[in-house]
C-alpha cells in the first residue's frame, strides 16, 4: 500500500472519512466502567506501513506498538508516528507479540485491547464497530468478520477450510477464525498470559479458551484488504501448524466440557 497521509478532505490512506477531532479517543476510548481500551499492533519488517497505520488508529484509541526483532525501522516509525513502542528481541512470533502488548495494556489498567495487524491489511476507521459491539454485547472476544469471496484464490480456499476445520474441533460455527483483527476484553486477556503459543496459533487458542470459559463470542463484518504486501507464511509450516491448533483447541474445549482446565 502506498503511504499517502491524510488530505485536507479527511479522508485518510484506509479511504474512510476521519472522525471529528473532538470525538476520536473521547468518544471510544472508555471501556466497561471507564476503564480504558487500547489498541495493540504486533509489527515485523513494517516500516514501510507501520506508520499510516498507527496514525489512523490513534485517531481512535491509545496505541502500543510491540516491533517484533524487526531491522527495516520499524520501532522508530511507529515512535515518530505516536505509538508506545516495545521492542521485542530476538524475533519471537505474533502470539509472544500479543502477549506482550497484552500484558502491558492490562498494567495500564485497560478494559479491552483491540489488536489490528501492522501491515495495512486491517481499516482502523472500523475500531468503533467493535468497541460499539463490545459495550453492547458485553463479548469477551469480538473478531472481524473477512468477506472470503474478496480474497485471491488461494487465500479464500485456505481460510474457507481453516474456519470449517476449527468450527468441527470446536463444536460450534466460526465465521472467520483467522482473523487478526480483534477485541479482547480483560477478562480473556488475563486469561491468555500464561499461552505458550508463538505464532498464528495463538488467535485459534484464544477462540478455544473462550468457548472453554463460556465467554461471549462476537462478530462484527470488516473490510478485506489485500494489496500485494509480502507475506511472512511459509505454506507448509503454517499447514502443519494448523493442523496442531486445530487438535489443540478441540482438546481444550473438550476438557473444558469435562471439567478440566485444558492449557497449551
Amino acid at each position: 500500500m502506498s503511504s499517502r497521509a491524510e488530505g485536507p478532505s479527511g479522508t485518510g490512506r484506509f479511504g474512510r472519512p476521519s472522525p471529528p477531532i473532538g470525538a476520536r479517543r473521547s468518544e471510544y476510548c472508555l471501556a466497561m466502567a471507564d476503564r480504558p481500551v487500547f489498541a495493540v499492533i504486533p509489527a515485523y519488517q513494517e516500516g514501510p506501513r507501520v506508520a499510516a497505520v498507527v496514525a489512523a488508529a490513534r485517531r481512535q484509541l491509545p496505541v502500543i506498538v510491540v516491533d517484533d526483532g524487526s531491522t527495516d525501522g520499524t520501532a522508530a516509525r511507529a515512535e515518530a508516528a505516536g505509538a508506545t513502542v516495545i521492542r521485542q528481541r530476538p524475533n519471537a512470533g505474533k502470539g509472544v507479540a500479543l502477549r506482550v502488548g497484552f500484558a502491558r495494556a492490562l498494567e495500564q489498567g485497560a478494559g479491552a485491547v483491540v489488536t489490528l495487524d501492522g501491515d495495512g491489511q486491517h481499516d482502523p476507521a472500523e475500531i468503533p464497530a467493535f468497541l460499539e459491539t463490545f459495550e453492547r454485547s458485553g463479548a469477551q472476544l469480538v473478531i472481524g468478520r473477512r468477506d472470503f469471496e474478496a480474497m485471491p484464490l488461494v487465500r479464500r480456499a485456505s481460510n474457507t477450510l481453516g474456519r470449517m476445520a476449527i468450527s468441527v474441533a470446536v463444536g460450534r460455527d466460526i465465521p472467520d477464525n483467522q482473523s487478526g483483527y480483534r477485541l479482547i476484553g480483560s477478562t480473556l486477556l488475563a486469561e491468555l498470559l500464561d499461552s505458550r503459543e508463538t505464532g498464528f496459533e495463538f488467535e485459534v487458542e484464544m477462540i478455544a479458551r473462550a468457548i472453554a470459559l463460556r465467554l461471549p463470542i462476537a462478530w462484527v463484518p470488516i473490510r478485506t484488504i489485500y494489496a500485494g504486501e509480502p507475506s511472512h507464511i511459509r505454506p507448509w509450516a503454517h499447514f502443519t501448524s494448523f493442523l496442531r491448533a486445530t487438535r489443540d483447541a478441540r482438546r481444550i474445549v473438550r476438557s473444558a466440557g469435562n471439567g478440566g482446565t485444558a492449557r497449551t
